[in-house]
């Protein structure tokens, strides 16, 4: 009965509204009492949803007015043209793989893994563990919390055979994720205008901190097996470049891993042009068929600099990675960071370094190789399935995506918005080329929420690219 009456004075009051002019008073509502014969709650509720409607506003202590039209305009910015000029480099749009969308949908586009296939308890009791400790009131040392500098120099080391020097903890620099340790890698060992030699594709965010730097990129082909090596020695003596950034381990998006005889063909040619290869080892925790060897492993004269995130593996909101760099080099990346940010939040690597030194840690890995085979598995199947129009899925041994080859004749703007249309999103190729794309290709996340709805999503796909 209540919602009744507010329906027919909300009814009564619009009509009212729609001859009163702009500021005019509602009646109080004691009168609006007497005149709907409705309790005062009740004139409330309705006056509430009229003022939700925008139709009216209330003035505290004065009564409810009718609310003025705003004439809707342009905004007139054009001003800022001139106060900001041009860029120096153009920064590439925000990658679809960190929209965010609403729980409904089948989400494939996502770069982060679901919340399940994350160490939670871990994390929760590392984080009480460490707000009662030293981490959460002090100030930790520039490169980093000791304890975890040497956990970060030791696994690295582990790697390593006989007859190579283990990097020593000292040569660890902690940063605040792996998007501060690129963009303070590219400026430190790069600079601005210089060029930075890169797989193509490559990871999106590599060429964000390129562009916000001032580097210069130049692609260097590459697949689901690597980077071409003869286009890499050819790319060094054209244009004199002093660093390659690559991914040798679960590529994103390619999920490339190198074979032994590719990592040391490239680490030759590094050695041999005088310069430095920057590893990105974002993927070191999601192996499946096989480990991710570092080729930091490989090396002791200070030509790999590698860069170890935990943020994907231990939680989005663990902010923790790290760059192991040998000789000046370090000492250029440290300066660098220090002017960047600075410390690094003590608690956060308190935080990190709890969890990844519990024994139930090497446990929870060893159950997210199945879980990441299982999620891989149903998808690749699902796309063999429904999506009989792209080509073979190369399955990856690592990573988190399925880098999918489609006709070229594909309209990838209409195929990512006929999916989201029908409740799939999907990430296409295009923002991880640094230049034009070689191809019509989607990146399919196989780690996100809802597994089993992957069928589901692979049908969508398959009937968006059939429509066309």
């Amino acid at each position: 009965m209540d919602n009744d009456s507010s329906g027919r004075i909300v009814a009564g009051l619009a009509d009212w509204i729609a001859t009163a002019a702009p500021g005019a008073r509602l009646p109080s509502t004691r009168a609006l009492v007497a005149r709907y014969g409705a309790s005062p709650v009740t004139v409330q509720k309705a006056l509430r949803t009229l003022a939700a409607r925008g139709m009216v506003e209330s003035r505290p202590g004065v009564g409810t007015f009718v609310r003025a039209v705003r004439v809707a305009r342009p905004n007139d910015h054009g001003w800022q043209t001139a106060a900001l000029g041009a860029p120096q480099h153009r920064v590439p749009h925000l990658s679809p793989a960190l929209r965010t969308y609403p729980n409904d949908v089948i989400a494939l586009h996502s770069g982060y893994p679901d919340r399940e296939l994350l160490p939670e308890r871990l994390v929760r009791a590392a984080f009480t563990r460490a707000a009662r400790g030293d981490a959460a009131v002090s100030r930790p040392p520039a490169a980093g919390l000791p304890e975890l500098q040497s956990w970060f120099a030791a696994e690295l080391g582990a790697a390593m055979p006989a007859g190579l020097a283990p990097p020593a903890p000292s040569d660890v620099v902690v940063f605040p994720g792996s998007q501060s340790g690129l963009s303070t890698v590219f400026r430190a060992v790069v600079g601005a205008g210089r060029p930075l030699l890169v797989e193509s594709p490559t990871y999106w965010g590599a060429m964000l901190a390129a562009a916000l730097t001032g580097v210069r990129l130049v692609p260097v082909p590459s697949g689901t097996h690597g980077p071409d090596p003869d286009a890499l020695e050819r790319a060094f003596e054209q244009t004199g470049a002093r660093a390659f950034y690559a991914q040798p381990a679960f590529a994103n998006p390619t999920g490339a891993l190198w074979s032994p005889d590719l990592a040391d063909r490239v680490l030759g040619i590094v050695r041999a042009h005088g310069a430095f290869l920057i590893e990105d080892d974002w993927a070191h925790d999601f192996g499946i068929d096989a480990e991710a060897v570092p080729l930091a492993a490989r090396d002791d004269s200070g030509h790999v600099i590698h860069l170890r995130s935990l943020t994907k593996s231990v939680s989005p909101t663990v902010r923790i990675a790290a760059v192991t760099a040998r000789g000046p080099v370090r000492e250029r990346v440290l300066a660098d960071a220090q002017a960047e940010s600075m410390y690094v939040s003590g608690i956060l690597q308190a935080v990190a370094l709890d969890v990844v030194t519990q024994p139930a840690w090497r446990t929870h890995l060893r159950s997210l190789r199945h879980q990441l085979a299982a999620r891989r598995d149903l998808l690749v199947g699902a796309l063999h399935e429904h999506v009989p129009a792209a080509g073979p899925v190369a399955v990856p041994p690592g990573g988190l995506n399925l880098w999918v080859r489609l006709p070229d004749t594909t309209d990838l703007t209409r195929l990512v918005r006929d999916c989201e249309t029908a409740g799939v999103i999907i990430a296409d190729g295009n923002a991880w080329f640094p230049a034009e794309p070689t191809g019509a290709y989607l990146r399919l996340n196989y780690a996100g929420p809802h597994p089993g709805a992957f069928p589901e999503g692979a049908r969508a796909i398959g009937r968006a690219l059939a429509g066309q």
